[in-house]
């Protein structure tokens, strides 16, 4: 058999890399006569920038840029293709890289993505790739478009500080010392949501509980993000608020629609970067995978892509996850099967630890009953 192993990471346990890899292990321990071609996914998030990496040319470029609290961090990004950087907010403003008691909004910054793509710029990038997933930022990119030349002020004419919590005194903004290669560069941002920047659906309601806000603040944040988003459209004469994805990464995708970016599915943009389709076309079954799976896998997640390429080409496709949940007939009309690699009960740490050897015993049981159907 022809099969591609095509999962998204294992959040907390395994990169897309390790885990296509396990699959891969796995399929051979049954029937070493298969052959089996890895394209490790991501949709935007974690993971995104060593995806990439798998499937072009290029490699890191270290970097000392400002992280999520302010403070200088030792970090990188990729260039590949010889001229198109690839930054992975996870990597500068991550939610990973602050502390379960430091994480509040209130307090982190986006200033070191813009610092990055400077130094990409500076490189001779003409194309930017920013991966918005894993943020641990609310401040709807201010901190970027800081780094990158944008002047920010308070009702007083005082200028604003880059963090979450100076988003609330914007009231008038200027993009003339905006950076003008900018205007020039392809910037594609790959995310997985199509949250606009406010409302109920926007970036503070939907994730700011899970970056540190506490509910009584929500109100109160969304509508400074509203406020701010309203300042840069009346400089900028143009609409970004409610296009999907202008709350991803805390308002980043709003901020980066300002400066002439273009919102792309992650999963899309990973998919064919890896040639993806051509291999699945001529594939016999495609393995994939991720964390956790649900009704939400089908929409903008790399599970739910791989399988839509999986279905177009007529080739069956199994997701193999660390855990199912939701409704799963709605996920069995995508999937030929549906399989977590739970097999007795275990605690969540336990599932953690042993993500390696649980994903490999399903997997084999998988490769297992297709070799004798």
């Amino acid at each position: 058999m022809n099969i591609v192993a095509a999962p998204d990471s294992f959040k907390g346990s395994l990169t897309s890399i390790q885990a296509s890899m396990i699959m891969k292990k796995a399929i051979k321990a049954i029937d070493d006569n298969s052959r089996v071609i890895l394209k490790p996914m991501a949709d935007g998030g974690e993971g995104t920038l060593e995806s990439l990496l798998t499937a072009t040319e290029g490699g890191h470029t270290p970097i000392t840029c400002t992280g999520p609290l302010g403070e200088k961090i030792n970090t990188s990004y990729a260039i590949v293709d010889s001229n198109t950087a690839v930054i992975e907010c996870a990597s500068i403003a991550g939610l990973v890289q602050v502390p379960d008691y430091k994480r509040n909004p209130e307090l982190t910054t986006t200033f070191g993505i813009g610092e990055a793509m400077l130094d990409a710029l500076n490189k001779g990038c003409t194309s930017l790739i920013l991966a918005l997933g894993g943020s641990a930022t609310n401040d709807g990119g201010l901190g970027m478009l800081k780094a990158l030349g944008m002047k920010a002020w308070k009702q007083n004419g005082e200028a604003v500080g880059p963090f979450g919590k100076d988003v609330q005194h914007v009231t008038d903004v200027s993009f003339q010392e905006v950076d003008p290669r900018l205007a020039k560069a392809n910037i594609k941002v790959a995310c997985d949501v199509d949250n606009p920047l406010c409302g109920e659906r926007g970036a503070t309601y939907v994730y700011g509980l899970q970056k540190g806000l506490g509910a009584a603040q929500l109100a109160q944040y969304d509508a400074a993000l509203n406020r701010y988003g309203a300042a840069i459209e009346s400089a900028l004469s143009k609409r970004f608020q409610n296009i999907a994805g202008a709350g991803a990464a805390g308002g980043l995708g709003f901020a980066l629609l300002a400066i002439g970016g273009t919102l792309v599915s992650g999963a899309m943009l990973l998919a064919n970067a890896m040639n993806a389709e051509d291999v699945i076309r001529n594939a016999d079954l495609v393995l994939t995978g991720e964390g956790q799976s649900d009704e939400q896998t089908l929409y903008g997640k790399a599970p739910g892509y791989i399988a839509s390429l999986a279905e177009k080409h007529q080739v069956p496709a199994v997701l193999i996850s660390g855990s199912l949940d939701g409704d799963l007939d709605v996920l069995r009309e995508k999937f030929a099967g549906c399989f977590s690699i739970v097999n007795k009960p275990l605690s969540l740490k336990e599932c953690i630890d042993m993500a390696d050897e649980l994903l490999y015993e399903q997997t084999k049981q998988v490769i297992h009953l297709l070799c004798h159907l």
